[in-house]
């Protein structure tokens, strides 16, 4: 039997709850929302999945295009799909949520639990889209994680596009445009005293049209053990960013939870190479490191960048490193 009801227009909407779905994080959800899925693809209009607020366990899930009649699906995630917390429970299948040969598909909203943990997972040939004005919406967030890989990937958001918290190492980011957004963040990172560092990380052949940042590695103003190393940024192309190249190590909204406005976080090793572009602000390089724990291993290479037609200017704080070939501005190091 078939649960739907008919939305605005003429699409028809599908709640997985109708399914069978159980919004409590412990409840396996798979087949409820497998077979929303079947139900949807049946239909030859457009059609919208639809999951409500609340936690939905689901453990390795294929959803294939072949059976479809429609090419306009739109699945739209009010809760949280969650993942489970034994890997075994996936088993070999090499995949939790796998989206194969569907055409015209958009998934709006809604957050991935992979519970943390995440290893050698590969996003790729997606496009990720929220309003510039909406608050708190990261394209891509990645924590706790080691072996993550971002291939050709379009987003544009009101937050970062991409961010990347404590204890994300091996981590691969390449053609990737962002815009509008915050740019590409290491950080925040630093609220807590003891928390994981961010570790080999390579971002290349990215491009920032109107982002507010472009590469940014941000860390509170606070005591922490926290440390970032082993950065490459290399060939990215600036469009208008304010700030394409920012190491904020002062970062303390409002000036609260943050005694002594000093951060304990460590960065080292971190390579930029062949940035070029145009930048809305005069300062385009900005390394504002800690007093406590000044940045080491800078290194600036081939970094071409622009304000008005103009050349752009760098500010350094308690940042050391090395330049090399034609850099403008001209280095600060």
């Amino acid at each position: 039997m078939f649960f739907f009801h008919l939305s605005s227009g003429k699409t028809i909407t599908y709640n997985v709850q109708s399914y069978g779905a159980k919004p409590d994080g412990k409840t396996d959800s798979t087949k409820a929302f497998l077979n929303a899925w079947a139900a949807a693809c049946a239909s030859t209009k457009s059609v919208m999945i639809y999951v409500p607020q609340g936690r939905y366990l689901l453990a390795s899930a294929a959803f294939w295009g072949q059976i479809c009649k429609n090419k306009d699906t739109t699945i739209k995630i009010d809760g949280t799909l969650v993942a489970p917390s034994d890997y075994k429970v996936i088993g070999n299948t090499g995949n939790w949520l796998k989206f194969e040969r569907v055409n015209g598909l958009t998934i709006s909203g809604g957050t991935f639990d992979g519970q943390d943990g995440c290893q050698n997972a590969k996003l790729q040939n997606m496009k990720i889209s929220a309003s510039a004005n909406s608050p708190n919406t990261d394209g891509i967030h990645i924590a706790a994680s080691t072996g993550v890989t971002i291939l050709k990937t379009v987003i544009g958001t009101g937050d970062d596009c991409i961010s990347i918290g404590p204890g994300t190492s091996n981590l691969w980011i390449e053609n990737v445009s962002c815009g509008p957004g915050h740019g590409i963040s290491i950080g925040s990172l630093g609220w807590s005293m003891q928390e994981a560092g961010v570790q080999n990380v390579t971002v290349k052949t990215t491009a920032f049209r109107g982002t507010q940042n472009g590469l940014r590695i941000k860390t509170w103003a606070r005591p922490s053990n926290g440390f970032v190393k082993g950065v490459l940024f290399q060939h990215s192309v600036m469009v208008n960013a304010r700030y394409p190249i920012l190491i904020d190590q002062e970062y303390c909204p409002d000036g609260k939870n943050c005694p002594g406005q000093v951060s304990g976080v460590k960065i080292s090793d971190v390579t930029y190479q062949d940035i070029h572009g145009t930048s809305t602000s005069q300062v385009a390089l900005k390394l504002a490191c800690s007093k406590a724990n000044p940045c080491q291993g800078i290194r600036l290479e081939d970094v071409n960048l622009t304000f008005k037609n103009q050349q752009a200017q760098a500010l350094c704080s308690n940042a050391a490193g090395t330049s090399y070939g034609v850099n403008k501005p001209e280095s600060c190091l």
